[in-house]
């Protein structure tokens, strides 16, 4: 138990986080408590939403081993299932439906359980509060009652899980932390579709079953932000990749050159990076490389482009930046590798800690050359190119 991830969290993140872990235990013991049997009925119309929610779940997880992909959280299905559940079962019934996330944390493989267990939690209190607006006993089924329950399982899900995501990680980007804007549009049409199948349980409850074809479009629907992601970022520092910061670049440069303002372009090379895998192995150089993302994204401005060019390579585009300003960020930059400790394990396993990484620096601006991007990339090589030969650990101007 000393080695799971959970304990290695910020202190008050682990708190919080188990601090909702317990909350919504505690939630499901008191439902099941204090809930009264429930009918033939009602046990009927639960196994059919079980079958469907769980048919999805089973046969998306099935898609995606057989495709060999990495699965985005595939929140919409359950949400799905657990609206029809807020308006149709009993809160004890509720509570076996909110056992289905736990199924896809079985057939889907998690590098962090413990991630994956809270948010469950917080799905889990999300749903127990848009139960309580709509009606404990009796639900609600009135045009306001339905879009405020909806509201509250979905803000109260994404705040739960927003505030353990910024106490874990308190300088991550926004979209990691709230998600993407389609994320909004996903969670409004899955709780529309969760609606409509409770009408249609209502009616003929066998019905139920026709929703699983549009559950299933609404998950792969789900993926598309992590199958954008996956094209546009480098998978070992999370950082854009050379194609998609390029694209970037290009129109950041456009929109300047129309308002006349300075842009300066940084080219980064770890110093003797080559030496850390061969005497560390790649896994080393991975963190290695990770550590250093992580330190330029806190070096620079917010509206700054950050980029993995390949390699031990980084590129940074500084927009309203003369060359001036690009010296000082660049400077800071050069300090701060300096002066990181990268704890690391070679092949052997046994632990490192790199503390003598150096990064050499090309810097050059459109003040002198220009808004073609081509053309401040090879002067910014070329300052690089010079940095190198200087003895590294050094900034050159173009």
């Amino acid at each position: 138990m000393g080695e799971w991830p959970l304990w290695r969290l910020r202190p008050a993140a682990l708190w919080y986080v188990l601090a909702v872990q317990l909350t919504a235990v505690a939630s499901v013991a008191v439902v099941v408590a204090v809930t009264e049997r429930p009918t033939a009925e009602q046990l009927h119309e639960f196994g059919l939403l079980a079958v469907t929610g769980g048919a999805v779940i089973v046969g998306t997880s099935l898609s995606i081993h057989l495709r060999d992909g990495i699965r985005r959280n595939p929140w919409t299905i359950h949400i799905c299932y657990l609206v029809a559940g807020l308006l149709v079962l009993p809160p004890n019934l509720l509570v076996l439906l909110l056992l289905g996330p736990a199924l896809h944390g079985v057939l889907d493989a998690r590098e962090a359980p413990h991630r994956w267990m809270f948010i469950n939690a917080a799905t889990v209190l999300a749903t127990f509060a848009a139960r309580a607006v709509l009606g404990w006993e009796s639900p609600h089924w009135s045009p306001w009652a339905l879009v405020a329950a909806g509201a509250t399982l979905l803000l109260t899900r994404a705040a739960l899980v927003a505030a353990g995501l910024r106490l874990r990680s308190p300088r991550a980007d926004k979209s990691d932390v709230l998600g993407d804007p389609i994320d909004v549009l996903l969670g409004i049409v899955a709780v529309s579709l969760g609606m409509l199948i409770a009408v249609a349980v209502e009616f003929r409850a066998a019905s139920a079953l026709l929703a699983a074809p549009p559950m299933a479009l609404l998950d792969l629907a789900g993926q598309l932000p992590q199958w954008r992601r996956s094209a546009q970022r480098d998978g070992k520092t999370g950082l854009v990749n050379a194609m998609h910061w390029d694209k970037l670049a290009r129109a950041e440069l456009a929109k300047a050159s129309s308002r006349g303002q300075d842009v300066t372009v940084l080219l980064l090379d770890l110093d003797h990076f080559k030496r850390v895998n061969d005497e560390l192995g790649h896994l080393a150089g991975d963190a290695a490389l990770a550590s250093v993302a992580l330190m330029l994204r806190g070096s620079v401005r917010k509206g700054d482009l950050v980029g993995r060019f390949g390699g031990e390579e980084f590129v940074v585009l500084l927009p309203e930046a003369d060359t001036d300003a690009a010296g000082e960020v660049a400077h800071r930059i050069r300090r701060a590798t300096a002066s990181l400790s990268v704890p690391v394990r070679d092949t052997a396993g046994v632990q490192h800690r790199l503390d003598d990484l150096t990064i050499s620096i090309g810097v050059a601006g459109t003040a002198r050359l220009g808004y073609e991007l081509g053309d401040l990339l090879v002067a910014a090589d070329a300052a690089l190119l010079e940095a190198k030969a200087a003895g590294r650990n050094a900034v050159t101007l173009a």
